[in-house]
């Protein structure tokens, strides 16, 4: 079964997200948390690396971290799919491990 993989940190201060992209296996689903909710938004250097990164993967947003940053969801990109704390659960319920990213 595939695996959810969290990321919380910005990719402006470190690879922990690209470390996470290339290691994802197709199918897989990643959610951006805390500071790592900054992949998700558009114009961004990393924008690029997202819309690539979907074609194999399901990338989710929290959002109540994207508000707490005082980002709104019409800058996510197109593709990301925004959840909340429930959705985090149900996210975790659906897959057999979760994988950390720190």
């Amino acid at each position: 079964m595939p695996m959810l993989h969290t990321v919380n940190k910005s990719p402006f201060y470190t690879y922990t997200l690209e470390s996470c992209l290339d290691r994802a296996r197709e199918g897989s689903a990643v959610l951006l948390i805390e500071d790592g909710v900054y992949s998700a938004m558009r114009g961004t250097p990393i924008e690029r690396r997202m819309v690539e990164a979907m074609k194999k993967l399901a990338i989710y947003v929290l959002g109540p971290d994207l508000e707490a940053r005082g980002m709104t969801y019409d800058r996510v990109v197109s593709g990301v799919k925004v959840v909340d704390y429930g959705g985090f659960v149900d996210l975790a319920a659906q897959h057999n491990n979760v994988q950390s990213w720190l």
